[in-house]
């Protein structure tokens, strides 16, 4: 293994799933902008959209989810773009 290729800041950091709100502790060089308190222990934060936790693949189980109406604001950019029907149509 040669030797200065590797990241020397590994610590101990916590990742929060927002769609279920599970967290769990491992080691990592990912940098964080907050912190959060576990079991009286202050970890930097680093927050997931999804995780094992709430992946379909390892879950069974598959959802619909719909952050933040994506398929309303689909829908309402591209109205516009919407065939109109002529008379010869009808």
């Amino acid at each position: 293994m040669r030797k200065g290729i590797h990241p020397e800041n590994y610590r101990l950091v916590a990742f929060k799933d927002m769609s279920n709100n599970d967290v769990f502790i491992t080691k990592s060089t990912a940098e964080a902008k907050e912190t959060t308190e576990i079991d009286g222990v202050e970890y930097p934060l680093v927050k997931l959209e999804i995780s094992r936790t709430s992946h379909p693949f390892y879950t069974g189980k598959t959802k619909l989810v719909d952050t933040a109406g994506r398929i309303d604001k689909f829908k309402n950019k591209y109205k516009k773009f919407k065939k109109k029907e002529t008379k010869e149509e009808k």
